[in-house]
């Protein structure tokens, strides 16, 4: 069913760990055996992963910066970046997503968020009903208007000419780009 006995998934700002124990669970399911690795800059947010993850004997977290990884120290099949690009400038993404290309032998999956005026009302709505922290408001309005627009992700691909690209739009303003090797 599948070519590989094993794949080896990383999840890049993987903060607490949510999607990597997402992902267990559904390859377990599957009967897909799998090694995950969570990488993120904060330590607190690794320290939240590492206990919320500790049922899962296949994922494993560490501290790391991507523009310091090499593919001859992280290898990968796939590698995943969730709601994390958004936090960065242009030219900084331009520089990961290169990275991720490079790390990764069989592709990436990018999941962030769209810049749209409609999820910006909604979320204030939300926030206001919901969230008990001016900080947390603000910071949530900052990552919307930190999104992406799908000319944005079209214009992100075309950095990567020898890759098959799939830019997709998901529910709650979300966009799914795909990007893998040929």
């Amino acid at each position: 069913k599948f070519p590989r006995t094993k794949y080896r998934i990383v999840d890049m700002g993987c903060g607490d760990g949510s999607m990597l124990r997402e992902v267990a669970a559904f390859c377990a399911g599957l009967g897909i055996n799998v090694e995950l690795t969570g990488i993120d800059l904060n330590e607190k947010s690794l320290q939240i992963a590492r206990q919320k993850s500790k049922p899962y004997n296949n994922i494993s977290y560490f501290k790391g910066d991507i523009l310091d990884l090499n593919a001859q120290e992280l290898h990968c099949d796939i590698l995943l970046c969730t709601l994390t690009l958004h936090h960065f400038h242009e030219k900084e993404i331009e520089l990961f997503i290169t990275k991720f290309a490079e790390l990764a032998r069989i592709g990436v999956i990018v999941n962030d968020l769209e810049r749209n005026k409609i999820a910006y009302q909604l979320f204030k709505i939300f926030a206001a009903v919901f969230m008990k922290t001016e900080i947390a408001r603000q910071d949530g309005l900052t990552s919307i208007k930190s999104g992406f627009l799908k000319k944005d992700m079209i214009a992100y691909s075309e950095l990567l000419p020898n890759m098959k690209h799939h830019i997709s739009s998901r529910w709650a303003f979300r966009y799914e780009w795909s990007f893998w090797h040929t």
